[in-house]
């Protein structure tokens, strides 16, 4: 999906229609001039001023006719180019063109007379495409900023940020701030404080990427952070309860022992 650069989740979604007829675009209208999510970004009768106004500037969707004076639909959307629209919505009198459609990559297909109950349930399904594609965009470049982020001057470099993602919004955690992490099936749930956020991500794939300086894992499910650790209380069988700086108390297992025994032996 195409995503304009620059846009939130929350950003007015832009949207074009391309139609001829007149009935057709009428009833669109009263249904985006309604929406207050959404901003018309242009209604056309004609291929050619649309694949003109789509150059200029994309939009998030586009409402577009087959059948068009100069240009049909299909024209249009190879004329204005793949990035011209995030989804593309075909509203057609012809059946027949619905293959067509889909093999041009279009969300939806809808057959003239346009009805409005029908039209309101593409409209919803199209921003949420767009709603969608908005986040999955932010989370490539949150990552990539992240990958881009100097550590203090270590090598190998190693993880200074987690990417937390939740329904409409993406959150950069600090390694720095997290106190202990449990594994979940496939998730990880990191604890900071009174508060927790869930990582989709495997412990091990997680534990792999962070310092083992400062990340050292006392149970097969539990990584904590060295510097969160106040008190160590001797169990039976060699085992022992580690008990952090906030009072959390976790179980360190015999054979994970050696390793944090030799780290605070170095602190």
């Amino acid at each position: 999906m195409v995503v304009r650069e620059g846009l939130s989740e929350s950003a007015p979604i832009r949207v074009m229609v391309v139609d001829g007829d007149p009935e057709a675009r009428r009833l669109v209208g009263s249904v985006l001039d309604a929406d207050a999510e959404v901003v018309v970004a242009g209604v056309h009768e004609g291929g050619g001023r649309a694949v003109e106004a789509l150059r200029r500037e994309p939009v998030d969707i586009l409402f577009l006719d087959v059948a068009l004076e100069g240009l049909d639909g299909f024209q249009v959307l190879h004329e204005a180019g793949s990035a011209c629209a995030g989804a593309v919505v075909f509203m057609t009198a012809r059946q027949e063109h619905a293959l067509r459609a889909f093999e041009a990559r279009a969300l939806d297909y809808v057959l003239k007379p346009l009805f409005l109950e029908r039209f309101v349930q593409v409209l919803g399904r199209a921003k949420e495409h767009v709603r969608r594609g908005r986040i999955q965009h932010l989370v490539r470049q949150l990552a990539g900023l992240v990958e881009a982020l100097p550590g203090p001057h270590r090598a190998p470099r190693y993880l200074e940020r987690l990417v937390v993602r939740e329904v409409g919004r993406v959150t950069l955690l600090c390694v720095d701030d997290v106190d202990w992490m449990a594994a979940e099936d496939n998730y990880v749930q990191v604890h900071t404080g009174a508060r927790s956020h869930l990582v989709r991500q495997p412990l091990r794939e997680l534990e792999a990427r962070l310092d083992p300086e400062r990340f050292i894992r006392i149970h097969r499910s539990t990584v904590i952070n060295l510097q969160r650790v106040q008190e160590l209380r001797p169990l039976l069988h060699g085992e022992y309860q580690v008990i952090l700086r906030d009072r959390t108390t976790l179980k360190l297992s015999r054979g994970y022992r050696e390793r944090l025994d030799t780290l605070l032996a170095q602190g």
